[in-house]
């Protein structure tokens, strides 16, 4: 398959290039082979035209004469006079498509629209609004006309990686805001957005390509699914006041102090965007510094917290040295040695016998091992030249005012 991509300088036609790419040249091997029970089935791509406004007339030409798919993301967002509006959105796809046509190639193709071409709501007056929709048009009419699959996307609130901010992105621009210390303006934190993750919506266009895109007719705004609609729909988006973006990416800023890491749930929207606030961080702030408590024993040093399943460490023993010699009621550990070689030991506080349990340790050999509650506990190095590394999970954030932690030597 050959697929032309206009528009593939944009934010979303760097991702889906970037995608695209990865499938062709066999680094994403999610589409090799058909997947029971799912829509996954084998795609090969051997071409991606990338067409951006440095590409000739000429170069679209040949590009159109030989695409099975077209992904028509060229577009203006933010032009010096209203009049760009249509010329950018309705004039470029009508040259799009007026060159398929010089070529009789039928390809299906996909069109990026907007919420604001329903023109309803506040997008009652919005020229963009009416360029996107006599696009949109324009679209169904050659699909009429030629018999042409038609993929016409009315996009929310787009976010994710390489998304331009102060442009047209409230969540681009203040990921942005908050990675670079930068001043921001929230009005009203209620105002609530539908946000589609840039992630999700390279997922529908592979869904696009395989022709298991999701179809929808539109009231207003409201997506009304329909397998027989004019127009298609990302069915994963999120909704999210302004307020509530703000909080999460305050808490995010903070994590290098607190060392919390955010509640990020599989597919949840902090999650996406904990990633995209990631991704605007300046180089100074892509590092920072752990406290090191350091004694004559060696270090042990903090590495992230949670909110609800406890916190890493990273234990750092020098030769002969003992750690340890505790235990908890409710808290439990796993000691992890990445490196040197050491003796694990734990005694149950009410065997009568005063068994001891073993567990001989080396980084060459990684293992984890249970602290259990109510065994008083130690780590020993056994070596008399190399450090002793351990990483340790506990299951809760240690607390001064209820340490769960009492001194008992294992023997």
């Amino acid at each position: 398959m050959k697929i032309l991509v206009t528009g593939a300088k944009g934010f979303v036609g760097k991702n889906l290039c970037w995608a695209l790419k990865n499938v062709r040249d066999g680094k994403d091997r999610r589409f090799e082979a058909v997947v029971p029970g799912t829509d996954r089935a084998p795609l090969t791509i051997e071409e991606v035209f990338e067409y951006d406004l440095g590409n000739t007339p000429e170069e679209l030409d040949a590009w159109c004469a030989e695409a099975d798919f077209v992904f028509n993301l060229a577009g203006v967002n933010r032009p010096q006079n209203q009049e760009e509006f249509m010329q950018g959105n309705f004039g470029f796809a009508s040259t799009l498509l007026d060159t398929l046509k010089k070529h009789h190639n039928t390809c299906p193709v996909m069109l990026s629209s907007s919420q604001q071409a329903s023109l309803t709501g506040r997008f009652g007056n919005s020229e963009y609004g009416r360029s996107k929709k006599a696009g949109e048009d324009l679209f169904l009419d050659y699909g009429r006309e030629t018999g042409a699959r038609m993929l016409i996307y009315r996009f929310p609130n787009l976010f994710g990686k390489w998304c331009r901010p102060n442009y047209n992105s409230a969540v681009a621009t203040f990921c942005n805001a908050f990675a670079n210390d930068l001043p921001y303006t929230v009005n009203d934190p209620s105002v609530e957005l539908e946000l589609l993750y840039i992630d999700d919506l390279v997922d529908e266009m592979f869904a696009a390509l395989q022709g298991k895109e999701h179809r929808c007719e539109f009231d207003g705004l409201d997506v009304v699914p329909n397998v027989s609609g004019r127009y298609c729909y990302c069915p994963v988006t999120h909704h999210a006041t302004l307020g509530e973006i703000v909080a999460l990416l305050t808490s995010f800023a903070e994590q290098p102090q607190t060392l919390m890491i955010p509640e990020i749930p599989a597919g949840s929207f902090a999650k996406k965007l904990y990633s995209t606030y990631l991704s605007y961080l300046p180089y100074r702030k892509a590092a920072f510094g752990l406290k090191m408590n350091v004694d004559a024993r060696g270090s042990f040093t903090e590495l992230v917290h949670t909110h609800n399943a406890g916190q890493v460490s990273i234990n750092i023993s020098k030769p002969g040295i003992t750690k340890g010699q505790h235990w908890h009621n409710t808290k439990f550990e796993q000691f992890i040695v990445v490196k040197g070689h050491g003796l694990i030991q734990q005694r149950n506080l009410n065997d009568p016998e005063g068994k001891i349990l073993e567990w001989e340790v080396d980084g060459d050999h990684i293992q984890a091992v249970h602290m259990l509650p109510g065994y008083t506990h130690n780590i020993i190095n056994l070596s008399d030249t190399e450090d002793l590394v351990t990483v340790m999970y506990c299951n809760e954030v240690f607390d001064p005012n209820r340490p769960d932690t009492f001194f008992e030597k294992v023997k």
